[in-house]
């Protein structure tokens, strides 16, 4: 079973103001770890502490393309390695890095460049997708550019299920076809209105218990939750987002919990 982990993009205000608490509080949630969204100033050791003292484990951490420069690669190493994360990100591309199937294809090997460089480090790289990937480039979507032009095994995928959704594509599907190089699934869920709205897990149309059970299958590494829109408090959407996961794990596994 994967580890059921929280992006703390989703609480980019509380993180604004008590960085080192909100992660504290996310452990007292009951989520096996966290994904960084940056670090808000505070230092590796402050990091590490507060991820020790709650037991929570290193499940990824986005970095935007430009700090992926190789002036500053080293500087990244060294305080993920400080804290104990493994697994670096790549949250999106710009617009300019995107605007022609060429593009794509040029982007793709900077990630590739990325990813050696990760590799040779003792590092893990990915991209997440959100869903402008899957416009159509002429030559395939760019999501579809970009995986078939990087390496599997320099640059692994992290499959945001929402977007994909969204896109009108299946995360089924993309599981299935990529199994091999995904590590992480983001998961929120969709309403099935029209409206394509973000919500908690399990109030919406994406079948993640179906999409749980074939991860399990591939053993991808994280299940993360990340939902940036909330209609009441964010820290109950949360509990209800991981108690929805941990119910259609025991359910698939044939428990009573």
């Amino acid at each position: 079973m994967a580890n059921i982990t929280l992006q703390l993009y989703s609480l980019k205000e509380e993180a604004e103001k008590n960085f080192l608490g909100m992660i504290e509080r996310v452990g007292d949630m009951g989520y096996d770890g966290v994904q960084f969204a940056g670090f808000f100033d505070a230092s590796a050791e402050q990091v590490r502490e507060s991820l020790d003292k709650k037991g929570l484990k290193r499940a990824g951490s986005h970095v935007g393309i430009h700090q992926l420069g190789e002036e500053r690669l080293e500087e990244l190493f060294s305080y993920h390695e400080a804290i104990g994360e493994h697994l670096l990100i790549c949250p999106a591309l710009p617009e300019e890095m995107r605007k022609t199937a060429d593009d794509y294809k040029r982007s793709a090997e900077k990630l590739n460049r990325i990813g050696e460089s990760c590799k040779n480090a003792g590092f893990e790289f990915g991209y997440h997708n959100h869903a402008f990937e899957f416009t159509d480039m002429g030559e395939g979507t760019g999501f579809d550019l970009l995986f078939k032009e990087t390496s599997k095994d320099l640059v692994k995928m992290e499959l945001d299920c929402y977007w994909a959704a969204y896109s009108s594509h299946d995360p089924l599907q993309i599981i299935q076809t990529y199994q091999d190089r995904i590590v992480s699934l983001h998961i929120k869920d969709m309403i099935g209105d029209g409206t394509k709205r973000s919500t908690e897990v399990g109030k919406g149309m994406i079948d993640y218990p179906g999409l749980m059970r074939e991860a399990d299958k591939v053993n991808i590494d994280w299940f993360t939750v990340e939902q940036e829109k909330f209609d009441g408090n964010p820290y109950d959407s949360l509990v209800e987002n991981l108690g929805a996961l941990k119910r259609f794990s025991t359910n698939e596994r044939g428990g009573t919990g």
